[in-house]
């Protein structure tokens, strides 16, 4: 295997792996929120915003994942 084949699939490995983690964790937030809601109507402002605040911070390991891909490719 030359390095060429070997960073790819080091890109792949590191955006694929590195996004399902966060994917798993949002889809985990948003499913808490609704139950939260679900449970109380009225707290769903203050779940909304912290909902969003968790997601970003979430995403952000996401968009961590695929600079490090990036990164991988092309140094």
């Amino acid at each position: 295997m030359d390095i060429e084949t070997g960073k790819v699939l080091a890109m792949a490995l590191a955006a694929g792996l590195g996004v399902l983690g966060p994917a798993i964790g949002i889809g985990m937030i948003g499913g808490r929120a609704m139950d939260a809601i679900g449970r109380n109507p009225e707290a769903s402002d203050k779940i909304v915003s912290n909902m969003i605040l968790a997601i970003v911070f979430t995403e952000a390991l996401g968009i961590l994942a695929l600079v490090v891909s990036f990164i991988i490719k092309f140094v």
